[in-house]
């Protein structure tokens, strides 16, 4: 990472954390369990575009899944940039339209939050791909349309979900993020935020991309060169660490689910929209909202998984075929045993195979 990059970073952290006091330190007890349990919905790569290829009416964009968006907090992956920067040194000086540079102009941040999201994930590999600056102004423009955001190094983010405190922490494979290949760095994070709050979701974009990429492997997972991490293995160690919910993003396809330690890991949501930004064909347009409804202590109580199918260059839509319900409950069992989670025919999540 170079020293700008770096300097810009610790600034925006400070920004971030600046005339905020620091919560006690406290375990993370069940000393809540007469409360109703916390709601979330989640999903995985969102973008809107790529700047010049705009959606018509970005502001109806999301509209026919806005009814899924619907939770004490509602979470993606944002995989790209809300910037008016016009060049990426990611591609060597060109427009952004001559490589994969992701950005959607700051304006945009109002409609994923009319959308109803209230927290997005810069920790990918396009957060970056408009330099500091890019992300900085992508940081203001979500926090200024109201949606809180996590992933930067050592960033810990604390939001109010029903009433109850969430802790928010993402990695991904990169210097400009938090780091998912120092796993001893990582599970100190975790530790951390689960002294800030009874429960910690933890977002991690890692592995392979593409169709060739659906099943877990076990392995450290690596794309065009690029380590991106094992992730069966950074998810368990979050949870050991003190996550409550492990949600992936990353791999552009839908990846299994499993219950480990009574803690929920979705493995890859998949691509969720983005106009022009993805290829939807087959198994890549298949896609999911997954609702999760946790203890005040963060364990699982329940879950249902509402599909989703990219149509008309990558708008998301309800997809009565339930293609990614039944993606989901095959991969998991192929993949994950006894720890896989068992998907019903309306897509609820009714425990694991091994129960």
């Amino acid at each position: 990472m170079s020293r700008a990059a770096a300097i810009a970073i610790a600034g925006l952290l400070g920004l971030l954390t600046a005339g905020a006091s620091p919560a006690a330190p406290s375990p993370k007890p069940g000393h809540h369990e007469a409360r109703p349990g916390v709601t979330f919905a989640a999903v995985g790569d969102t973008m809107l575009g790529n700047t010049p290829v705009l959606p018509p009416d970005p502001g109806s964009y999301l509209d026919r899944v806005k009814g899924q968006l619907r939770a004490d907090a509602v979470f993606g992956n944002l995989e790209g940039t809300l910037t008016d920067v016009a060049t990426s040194s990611k591609c060597g000086g060109a427009p952004s339209g001559n490589c994969f540079a992701f950005r959607t102009p700051p304006s945009y941040a109002r409609f994923l939050a009319a959308a109803g999201f209230t927290v997005m994930n810069d920790a990918n590999n396009h957060s970056s791909d408009f330099g500091p600056t890019g992300l900085e102004q992508t940081v203001a423009a979500l926090h200024k349309a109201g949606i809180a955001q996590t992933g930067l190094p050592g960033q810990i983010t604390v939001v109010d979900a029903g009433g109850e405190k969430v802790a928010y922490v993402g990695f991904a494979p990169y210097s400009t993020t938090a780091s998912l290949l120092d796993l001893s760095a990582a599970h100190e994070l975790i530790r951390r935020a689960a002294r800030r709050a009874p429960i910690v979701v933890v977002a991690m974009h890692a592995g392979a991309e593409g169709l060739g990429a659906q099943h877990l492997t076990g392995r450290e997972e690596h794309y065009l060169g690029e380590d991106r991490g094992n992730p069966e293995r950074f998810a368990r160690m979050a949870v050991r660490s003190g996550a409550d919910l492990v949600l992936g993003s990353g791999p552009h396809v839908l990846r299994a689910m499993e219950i480990y330690r009574g803690r929920l890991i979705a493995y890859s949501l998949g691509n969720f929209c983005g106009f022009h930004n993805f290829d939807t064909s087959g198994a890549l347009g298949a896609s999911a909202i997954l609702h999760v409804t946790l203890a005040p202590n963060g364990a699982f109580r329940s879950g249902r998984i509402a599909s989703v199918r990219l149509v008309e260059a990558g708008r998301p839509v309800p997809d009565p075929s339930r293609e990614g319900a039944r993606l989901l409950r095959r991969l998991s069992r192929e993949d994950l045993g006894a720890s896989a989670v068992q998907v019903g025919g309306k897509g609820r999540i009714l425990g694991t195979v091994g129960d």
